[in-house]
């Protein structure tokens, strides 16, 4: 057996755990110089050790992909990233829409019951401020594009063939938020933007927001591309709503209660999970998953 059939193997037999293994232990080991240093996490060296250990989704995807499914996954995973006809109409609204509706709402009840009295304060600096707006999008979109391929794209897949999508979801979820705790940590980080989390409250939100990203991708065709629009939207929205800080505890109760419906929902009619050695196949169906 040559070098790269014992590397197929070992992927194979790994799978679906060998992704947060390489996932989780590539970032903390670039990101352990960061934690101990005092230094802004966008100053050099931190900000190489940065997006070094942040690439690491991008690349326990790619790498996985190709040991388990060779070029005609990583062909797949490329056509999902970029094929627009797997979104319907509706789903494009959804995608787009979803997070402004969603934290307007929010705002809302937690206005009417006296949480705060200024839940909004909208930036407007991000349409004048050229360097604001290049952050707030790197940050809403770049960085959830090396993300999603491989949380996504590929893990959710490897998940989805074994268990529920409750289950994968909670699972993908609980990983995705360990990979961003260390993220409250790291100086200056959050220095340019309106958002200033604890983890208390963010770590669930994350898992939760997980589920909500598993109904949309299971929705559009298995769409990489749709659920990197709708992780993004949610970064962009909140930055531009400028939402109040003591408005995130009850974003929590709302995703909460909207993964509960979704968990509710798939119980009564469990989707149809579609493999990724069928990329053509649509977990859940017409009517099975659109709950």
């Amino acid at each position: 057996m040559n070098h790269s059939n014992r590397w197929q193997g070992v992927a194979r037999n790994l799978s679906p755990w060998g992704f947060p293994l390489l996932y989780l232990g590539w970032a903390f080991l670039f990101w352990s110089p960061i934690l101990v240093s005092e230094a802004s996490v966008w100053s050099f060296p931190n900000v190489v050790f940065f997006l070094i250990g942040g690439a690491s989704p991008l690349l326990a995807g790619l790498a996985l992909a190709w040991l388990t499914g060779g070029r005609p996954r990583l062909r797949d995973m490329g056509r999902r990233l970029v094929d627009v006809r797997r979104i319907s109409p509706r789903w494009w609204l959804v995608v787009l829409l979803f997070w402004l509706a969603f934290d307007l709402l929010v705002a809302g009840v937690a206005l009417a019951l006296g949480v705060t009295d200024r839940p909004l304060e909208l930036v407007w600096s991000l349409l004048t401020d050229p360097s604001a707006l290049a952050f707030v999008l790197l940050l809403s979109f770049v960085f959830p594009l090396v993300e999603e391929v491989g949380l996504r794209g590929y893990w959710l897949d490897a998940l989805q063939e074994r268990y529920s999508p409750t289950v994968a979801g909670l699972v993908n979820g609980s990983t995705w938020a360990l990979w961003h705790a260390p993220f409250v940590w790291f100086p200056g980080y959050y220095a340019n933007t309106t958002f200033d989390p604890e983890l208390w409250w963010w770590l669930p939100s994350i898992v939760l927001q997980t589920l909500l990203i598993v109904w949309v991708y299971n929705n559009t065709d298995r769409s990489i591309l749709a659920v990197l629009l709708f992780h993004g939207t949610m970064n962009l929205t909140g930055e531009f709503l400028g939402l109040a800080p003591e408005l995130f505890p009850v974003t929590l109760v709302g995703t909460a209660l909207l993964a509960a419906v979704l968990v509710v929902a798939w119980r009564r009619n469990p989707p149809v999970g579609a493999t990724a050695e069928s990329p053509s196949g649509r977990h859940g169906g017409t009517d099975a998953s659109e709950q």
